[in-house]
């Protein structure tokens, strides 16, 4: 496969950037930072240790890198976290289906009793890259943490598992923007392949480590194919994505001029009905064709 044309740093939200920074034992310095600020102080993880676990059927799933992990809290608690770079289909159920199965893999096969349901805390964190919020709306936020609550008011029901969503296209601060490190990890995970260099706002030890792992020339001539594969494949999900939001939108614009087109026609009907006005003053006040009061006519004849 021929190489593309390729910037300094490598796409940190490709499957294969991702894997490559946060991945790895070696690197684990950095996953640890990068989730301390997710939880905003709401835990600090100490150290962490990648499970072998794998989801059965997401070997299938393009788009969709998962880390399953044992982390040790400051404290010394443990609790699992599971960190996601994921596809957008059936995003809230897939997390849903994921932390269920982390809740229910830490039952015993034996003596249960004794166990008494002792579970650990799980966590899923998802990376969003390129895609929004399922039934978002208008929010325009770009962290989403989410607990268990109770539906009439905000105290929380079960505060042991937990979701947190990066929602990166709603991420939109300049560097100069940058007040602290969770926005420098989110705007590294953005820019970091269009970025020629570590500026004075990101000039910290654990970002120099960083943007040092990600230069695309450090790539081994397999780890440049491996990487070209990864990029090629993110564009060709963005591609596929940009076409399916678009023919969505067609859509919807077509059913809300049907809409009106119902509307108007009703209104057209009314005014016939009234005997007070010609087809062209029809067709004025209502901002339609001549052809298409015509038509209303002579489907009203019809109806008659």
């Amino acid at each position: 496969m021929s190489e593309l044309k390729q910037s300094k740093y490598i796409d940190i939200t490709t499957d294969y950037g991702f894997k490559k920074v946060f991945g790895s034992d070696t690197n684990k310095d950095l996953l640890i930072a990068f989730l301390n600020e997710l939880f905003r102080g709401r835990k600090i993880i100490a150290d962490l240790y990648y499970n072998k676990n794998e989801h059965v059927g997401d070997t299938e799933d393009i788009g969709t890198v998962i880390f399953d992990l044992t982390c040790t809290a400051d404290n010394g608690k443990r609790f699992i976290i599971e960190v996601q770079r994921t596809a957008q289909d059936n995003l809230k159920k897939r997390m849903l289906y994921y932390s269920s199965k982390l809740i229910a893999d830490q039952a015993p096969k034996g003596n249960r009793r004794a166990w008494n349901y002792a579970i650990s805390e799980v966590y899923i964190i998802v990376l969003m890259d390129g895609f929004a919020m399922p039934d978002a709306g208008d929010e325009k936020y770009f962290l989403h943490d989410i607990c268990l609550c109770y539906r009439d008011h905000d105290k929380i029901f079960y505060d042991d598992l937990g979701f947190i969503y990066v929602e990166l296209v709603n991420f939109v601060k300049a560097e100069a923007e940058l007040i602290n490190d969770l926005d420098r990890w989110l705007y590294v995970l953005k820019n970091m392949s269009s970025l020629n260099g570590l500026s004075t706002y990101l000039r910290k030890p654990i970002f120099e480590k960083l943007f040092q792992l990600a230069e695309y020339s450090k790539l081994k001539p397999e780890e440049r194919e491996m990487y070209n594969v990864s990029l090629r494949n993110k564009w060709d999900a963005e591609s596929i994505r940009s076409s399916q939001e678009e023919q969505l939108k067609r859509a919807r614009e077509k059913a809300m001029a049907e809409g009106k087109a119902e509307g108007k026609a009703e209104v057209i009907t009314n005014l016939l009905s009234s005997n007070k006005f010609s087809i062209s003053e029809i067709a004025q006040l209502v901002d339609v064709t001549v052809e298409f009061v015509k038509q209303i006519e002579a489907e009203k004849a019809k109806g008659k």
